[in-house]
């Protein structure tokens, strides 16, 4: 144990000898952390007499206490040479930017990132979603581009195509680009679109589907109101039972529901079912068990646009639904209060979503009726009460203000347009 020495008798030689001794015991390697702690360690020993350090032990416990430390991990983009930018090798195109983007979002990292703030500040917020549809295949993209190709390759070869598009006739058939968008990107945007109206998160909270099952829906006689991702329809419209279609096998089994999760009275989280229709074969409606008779929207007056959501369940067999069939006619609003959630999972063993389509709608005259007539009930009319006007906080001299500056100010209602 090295013994302890006053300020006052510690002498520049006995100093210099106790560094020169650490320097040959502790600090033998050569590493360049070593030799960084061992540089520091004798700056701090020779300062020793002028810093009034009356305890040398200080410096041994010290030095073995950082010897001891872990060397910090590699900081991000700490290989790359700043002085000479002309030599990083460019991405040259997105896909591979977002290729080294994913392997360096999932390489450990042991400095903390923003991800992790957020994530400790808000254990929901940034979370894994689960994706409960059914698995996206991607064909292969040399088969995309071949393809491609020969039909370039067949239109340059078309002489009556090549007049039309000389002379401006030329007419393309949206009913093939839409074929085309829903085998292509479809899904994708009609999933950004669900994720942007908060239907996932209202139906599936923490999980979401692609939908990959088109579902064409339309209303009135000659089919022409149709849904699509968030358009906007009146109650009076959607009124009567709609047309559904959509591709599927013939020995195929499906799942359509239209239900409202805005529209309950009492409840936030529950939901109203419109219409529930079970074991459909083949896509014919028509020959599906009908769970709950369809029911049109009734969005109350004074609460804006309601969400109308059809989900599309494919089944992987025939189903029980004994305990969500309604009582027919069904026009309790207990009897029709519903979670999408709990109807999920009580099934999610036997049947998958696949198909989405919703739209929105307020008040008019129709939901009056519907209130009175089809459910025996007074119709809820809500007010929205409008905050105060705000004005931001007087200063004694406005500049660059209208003459009226100090109308907003007063008590009275009764403007005095300037005269002061």
């Amino acid at each position: 144990m090295l013994p302890q020495f006053n300020y006052i008798t510690v002498s520049r030689s006995y100093v210099r000898r106790l560094t020169l001794l650490l320097s040959a015991t502790v600090f033998s390697a050569k590493s360049p952390s070593k030799m960084a702690l061992r540089t520091v360690c004798v700056a701090s020993l020779r300062a020793g007499t002028d810093l009034g350090v009356n305890n040398a032990r200080t410096f041994v416990t010290t030095a073995f206490l950082c010897r001891r430390l872990q060397p910090l991990g590699p900081m991000p983009n700490e290989e790359i040479d700043v002085r000479n930018l002309e030599s990083v090798e460019k991405y040259r195109s997105y896909t591979r930017y977002l290729r080294q983007a994913e392997e360096a979002k999932n390489k450990p990292a042991w400095w903390k990132t923003y991800r992790s703030y957020v994530e400790q500040a808000d254990p929901e917020h940034g979370s894994e979603q689960v994706d409960i549809g059914l698995p996206y295949y991607r064909p292969k993209r040399t088969k995309e581009v071949r393809e491609r190709k020969q039909v370039m390759k067949d239109n340059k070869k078309n002489v009556e195509l090549e007049r039309a598009s000389r002379l401006r006739t030329f007419k393309i058939p949206l009913d093939k680009v839409q074929e085309t968008w829903e085998k292509s990107s479809g899904p994708f945007q009609i999933k950004r679109l669900a994720e942007h109206y908060g239907v996932f998160r209202d139906l599936f909270p923490m999980a979401y589907f692609l939908p990959q099952v088109p579902v064409q829906i339309s209303y009135g006689q000659d089919n022409s109101v149709e849904v699509h991702y968030g358009n906007r329809l009146t109650p009076t419209e959607a009124a009567s039972v709609p047309q559904i279609s959509f591709d599927a096998e013939e020995d195929s089994l499906w799942t359509l529901l239209l239900t409202c999760p805005d529209e309950h009275l009492l409840d936030n989280e529950a939901e109203y079912i419109h219409w529930l229709v079970g074991n459909i074969p083949g896509g014919a409606m028509h020959a599906g068990q009908e769970l709950c008779h369809y029911l049109p929207p009734f969005p109350a007056r004074g609460t804006g646009f309601h969400r109308y959501i059809y989900v599309l369940f494919k089944q992987e067999g025939s189903i029980n639904f004994q305990e969500d069939v309604r009582p027919l006619p069904c026009h309790s609003l207990v009897d029709r209060t519903f979670k999408t959630l709990d109807f999920y999972r009580k099934h999610q063993d036997n049947m998958t979503p696949v198909g989405l389509a919703f739209f929105q709608c307020q008040w008019d005259e129709s939901v009056t009726n519907t209130f009175h007539n089809t459910l025996n009930m007074k119709e809820p009319v809500f007010e929205f009460i409008r905050p105060p006007v705000y004005h931001p906080p007087q200063v004694k001299y406005p500049h660059g203000q209208p003459l009226r500056y100090l109308d907003r100010y007063r008590d009275g209602k009764e403007h005095t347009y300037g005269i002061y």
